[in-house]
């Protein structure tokens, strides 16, 4: 399941794609240069299950942690996902 990413100046997505159909996908807003906002998780039903919406967050964390941006997850699944994790308390 490969995940990826696209972006503009003030917003972007992590998504899955397969046979040119979005299937999953992770929005996020950049509030200046230091934090992204993560307001919208959405998973089609033919991918629930598979942890799909969590993989999504994993990969803004490790996005994250490499460009030495913080999170804030508005988005009740990706709160979700850091509450639930506090080895990802580092991005918050």
């Amino acid at each position: 399941m490969e995940i990826k990413q696209s972006e503009t100046t003030t917003k972007g997505e992590f998504y899955i794609e397969e046979n040119g159909e979005k299937l999953a996908e992770m929005t996020y807003s950049k509030a200046g240069d230091t934090m992204m906002i993560i307001d919208h998780t959405q998973v089609s039903d033919k991918l629930r299950g598979t942890g799909a919406g969590k993989k999504l967050v994993l990969k803004a964390v490790e996005y994250s942690r490499a460009n030495n941006i913080k999170i804030l997850p508005l988005c009740p699944f990706a709160k979700s996902v850091f509450d639930k994790d506090p080895e990802l308390s580092d991005v918050l």
